[in-house]
């Protein structure tokens, strides 16, 4: 079986990318940016030569988990970010169908409704899963949002962190199966009866409680950070980004990897 993974040397991308090779898939990752081992890179925004891959390798499924996900960033140059953010999951959807591929297009839990329902007027055999902040397997501090907490706990200053939007922080390993197993469903299993499904994590936390919490697990002082009670600044977010996980568990796929235990791996970060 052949997959494409777009956004190969991301977060997520990385933990798709070893999921499909962990269960003995072909794949074939593509990437912007950090391209090494058997990484493709390639500029997504170049359809004719992202075309040109899709009809060559025939894949069985195409994993879309590259984008710009920074809300901040869209809000003020949205014309920058179009092509990648809007322009490219449309044309992988159309790819996916004129190849028979299962395509799995990785949204946020912040709602794109017009995106959503583009995708599903050009390929409606797309899935779309829509996730929540992840972490693990980073590759340093600032790589996500959880783990560029430890910055927080290494300041010799006071720090603020945000103790307002709950969130609910999911590993890239847990998220990388839940993809795998979809698609399994996908092409193995009885038509499935949605297009949109949500996976999150299980704990509601705060960014300053992942933080304390962090810090608690390597003997770090957490004294110096101090909670910040209201709205972040920037682009507004939701105060509690909690998403329903009813109908992947429905299908019997889960999978779900405690904070406390997810965040082991940051040891490395504190040696």
């Amino acid at each position: 079986m052949n997959v494409i993974v777009t956004g190969a040397s991301g977060l997520l991308g990385r933990a798709v990318v070893t999921e499909f090779k962990r269960n003995s898939w072909k794949v074939l990752g593509l990437a912007r940016t950090r391209v090494r081992d058997d990484l493709v890179q390639i500029d997504l925004t170049d359809i004719d030569a992202v075309s040109g891959i899709v009809r060559e390798f025939k894949p069985h499924a195409i994993i879309h988990c590259a984008a710009e996900k920074s809300p901040d960033k869209i809000q003020m140059d949205p014309d920058s970010y179009y092509p990648l953010n809007v322009t490219v999951p449309g044309e992988l959807a159309k790819l996916a169908a004129e190849v028979k591929a299962v395509y799995v297009f990785i949204s946020t839990d912040y709602v794109l409704v017009e995106l959503n329902e583009l995708l599903l007027e050009i390929n409606p055999g797309s899935c779309i899963l829509r996730i929540p902040v992840i972490y693990g397997g980073e590759e340093n501090v600032e790589e996500s949002a959880i783990s560029s907490l430890i910055n927080a706990i290494r300041s010799n200053g006071v720090k603020e962190v945000s103790n307002y939007e709950i969130r609910f922080p999911s590993h890239t390993t847990d998220i990388a199966s839940i993809i795998y197993q979809l698609v399994q469903r996908k092409l193995h299993g009885p038509l499935l009866e949605h297009i949109i499904y949500h996976w999150c994590g299980a704990e509601a936390l705060t960014k300053y409680q992942m933080a304390k919490m962090i810090a608690e697990n390597f003997g770090q002082r957490h004294d110096n950070i101090i909670p910040f009670n209201f709205a972040s600044p920037g682009v507004p977010r939701p105060k509690n980004a909690h998403l329903s996980c009813e109908r992947l568990e429905n299908l019997g796929i889960r999978r779900h990897t405690r904070f406390e235990e997810g965040i082991q791996e940051f040891r490395k970060f504190f040696q």
